[in-house]
Order: C-alpha cells, then structure tokens, then sequence
C-alpha cells in the first residue's frame, strides 16, 4: 500500500438491552461467557463508527464523540484492530472516529454498539466481507454484548464451547413484537467499575454457581416468552434474571453496589403499576439505570409516569432496532 493512502468505512450499531443477562466469563481472553444470553436491540440509540487506516500514520487514534482518547480506551481499540489487521493480513494504522447519541459508560451497552460498528467498519475497510456469524464473533472479542449487537431485533448468544461456535443469532425480527425500553437515567456519569473488571469478579461471589446452574431454564422461558408474544412470562423472567445478576455482584469480592437510591424507587413504582394493571417491568445492567420494558401503546404512559419520580434525570425510549449496517 503506498505511503498515504487510505482505506475507510462507517457503520452504525444499536446498543442492546439484556433480558438474559451475560456475567461472568469462561475465557476472558476471548470473551467466552459463563452462560447463554437473550436481548434486544435498541433502535433509537446509535454508535456511529468511521474508521480510516491510514499508511502514513504511526500509531492508532481513537476519537469519541469528537475528543481524541488515550490510554486504556486506546489500547482496547488497539488490540481489537491488530485482531483485524491479522485476518486481513495489513498491518496498517488507523483513526477511529465514533460518535453515540446516548451516554457512554452508564450502564447503557455503550461499548456493545462500540465493537460491533468498529468490528463491521474496520473489517471492510481492510476488504474482508464477514458473515454475520463471522461478524458476531469478531465483535465479540472486543466486548462480549457487542457480538448482540451485530443481529437485528431479539438475539440469542449462544455460549458454545469454543470461539467457533460462540456467537448471537436473531430470535425474532425487529417487527416481530413491538416493545419499547423506556431508559431510566439516574446516572450519567462513567461508572466507577465497569463491565470488563466485573466479569472477572464473577467467579468470586458464592452466589454464582447457582446462578449459572439455573440459567438454561431461563433461557428457555425467556425464549418461549418472546416468540409468543407472552408479556407476563417475560417480566416474571426478566426480573428474576436481573435479580440473580445483582445479587452476584453485591456478593463478589470486592461487591459491587450499583444501585442508587432512586434505582430501587423505579422497581418498586414499576412493581405497583403492574399490580394496578399496566404491562411493564424493569431489568438493570451494570449501572444505576433502569430499563423499563413495556408495549408500544403503553410507553407514552410509562415515560410520564417514570418522568415523574424523584432523581430521574430523564427518560430515553427505544424501540426495538435492527442489525449492524454500513453507512456512508
């Protein structure tokens, strides 16, 4: 490749929503996890990736909504390029200039949709033209949920046994049920410990065997709760899931107390309206925020009543988005 030439592309990825939740790895290195997850893609939020290998550069450069990065967030967009630059067999520098539309780093999937843009941009601006099996996996090395992304609407990842067979597939497609995730924001603020330190710390808690012990019975509920349409089935299953997740998590070593005050006055409302009638529960991932999941007719309702509890900072809803996509 002559000096100065250039090689790019742009992708855009939707952050997902956990119903079956992924703590705990098997294989840290390559993000195997400890069990089988289910989720949704959230249409309304976006990562947007440009990526531009660049033969006259000297070393990698990471942009984030327009600030130029460095150290450990470098580094990670680093290693996953060489993982790139490898399958395609060019060594060349690159700028990675990504852009969210929703807060990065609050419990938000924010590097899910991060891997799996870079992992689509990257890998066809070097020529390599990836399945959608082939794509999952390589996102997955970069953050384990970044291979959810890569499918459209619901998707299954599946643990597998190996690298090979370790990646997400779709379930159903976007229009298959029309839920929405009303977002929580309680906190948006970068979180002290993120995901990638606690699923190390998984192993730790007394609490995670069971947990893992009882996971492909949720899966299959969880499952069988989306294909048919089953509300009550999902919020009974979504919650317990988040439950056990949380509980894992306050019982490791160190614990990790992620819940804010205002976190817990979400569940409990989330709790009362569903006894009072109104189909909706809640899951959280590794953060303060809470996900309220409800139905398209219900979710105007379901943003002002959680828009007006104290300590929410706002509201953010999405429907349910589709698969990872070049742009130009």
């Amino acid at each position: 490749m002559p000096l100065g030439s250039e090689l790019s592309a742009s992708a855009v990825a939707h952050p997902n929503i956990a119903f079956i939740k992924y703590w705990g790895d098997r294989d840290s290195a390559l993000h195997l996890p400890a069990n089988g997850s289910i989720s949704m893609n959230l249409g309304d939020l976006a990562t947007r990736t440009r990526v531009v290998f660049d033969s006259s550069m000297r070393s990698d450069e990471l942009f984030l909504n327009g600030v130029l990065q460095s150290g450990a967030a470098v580094e990670r967009v680093r290693r996953f390029l060489d993982i790139v630059r490898s399958l395609a067999g060019q060594f060349i520098c690159a700028r990675v200039e990504s852009e969210n539309n929703f807060p990065a780093g609050a419990g938000l999937a924010s590097s899910a949709s991060a891997y799996a843009a870079l992992a689509l941009a990257a890998s066809h601006a070097l020529g390599l033209r990836l399945s959608e099996i082939e794509l999952s996996r390589l996102a997955r090395r970069g953050s384990g949920s970044a291979c959810r992304s890569v499918p459209g609407g619901f998707v299954e990842w599946q643990a597998g046994s190996n690298d090979l067979d370790c990646y997400a597939f779709c379930i159903a497609p976007p229009k298959h049920w029309a839920l929405v995730d009303c977002i929580v924001l309680l906190d948006t603020a970068q979180k002290e410990v993120g995901s990638l330190q606690g699923h190390v710390l998984a192993a730790t808690s007394p609490l995670q065997a069971a947990r893992l012990a009882d996971a492909p019975r949720r899966l299959e509920l969880c499952r069988q709760a989306v294909l048919s349409r089953d509300f009550t089935s999902l919020a009974e299953i979504i919650e317990l899931d988040s439950h056990l997740m949380h509980a894992v998590m306050m019982t490791s070593a160190p614990s990790l107390l992620y819940w804010q005050p205002a976190t817990l006055q979400v569940m409990k409302s989330v709790i009362g309206w569903r006894r009072d009638g109104l189909p909706v529960c809640y899951t959280i991932d590794a953060g303060a925020n809470v996900h309220v999941i409800c139905e398209a007719d219900n979710a105007a309702q379901v943003r002002k009543l959680l828009g007006a509890l104290e300590g929410v900072v706002d509201v953010l809803c999405s429907s349910v988005g589709g698969a990872v996509r070049l742009v130009e």
